[in-house]
């Protein structure tokens, strides 16, 4: 299945001639006029790359990056700019934005920009997808099997962990089996590289 792109810029002509160059080297891209249009009808999941005009009638492109980011994840985007419009391009990019571009445009230049758009977000779609595998294995785990997997976690040994929270080194085994069961790994080196972007209190990712 072809990568899908979305351009979102109120410039019909701009638009067309970006979703004529885009669908030419094999993407299948979809034109909006407006941040509205777009948001009535995207989701996190639609999109490989998003091409934003900073300005826009109605919702502004900084406007609709901030709503962007709040998604559970965002795709990557690129920002259009006029002459002029550096600085709300620099704001962009502390918003998430993965580049800018000004017009009038090099064909080149942006094809390559989307090229990268489209690996970053094959990349971030694979860290988001583990970090949510382990948010859902996480919240598998009982009180007690968190609290276990903490002082797992810090290396202690099972008749350590036993007398720090008064149950038999047999529990603590049998706590320890079903953790490494429920979050997929064979020991507690495994189990910490695959929380080392989480918090195992509140299966969050940091």
């Amino acid at each position: 299945m072809p990568d899908q792109l979305a351009i979102v810029d109120d410039d019909a002509a701009v638009r067309q001639s970006l979703v004529w160059l885009l669908d030419g080297q094999g993407y299948q891209t979809s034109g909006f006029e407006s941040a509205e249009e777009f948001l009535a009808y995207a989701d996190n999941k639609r999109f490989n790359g998003i091409i934003l005009d900073v300005r826009l009638s109605g919702i502004s492109g900084i406007v609709l990056l901030e709503k962007l980011a709040a998604w559970s994840y965002c795709p990557p985007v690129i920002m259009l700019t006029a002459h002029g419009d550096v600085p709300h391009a620099v704001a962009a990019l502390k918003l998430g934005a993965l580049d800018f571009i000004e017009k009038p445009f090099d064909d080149e230049r942006l094809l390559e920009r989307v090229a990268a758009a489209v690996t970053r977000d094959q990349q971030n779609r694979q860290v988001h997808d583990q970090r949510r595998k382990v948010s859902a294995a996480l919240a598998l785990l009982t009180e007690r099997e968190r609290e276990v997997m903490k002082h797992v976690l810090t290396g202690k040994l099972n008749k350590q962990i036993a007398e720090e929270l008064g149950i038999s080194m047999k529990t603590v085994e049998v706590h320890r089996a079903r953790i490494f069961e429920k979050m997929l790994v064979k020991s507690a080196v495994e189990l910490a590289g695959l929380l080392a972007s989480h918090d195992p209190a509140t299966g969050e990712s940091r």
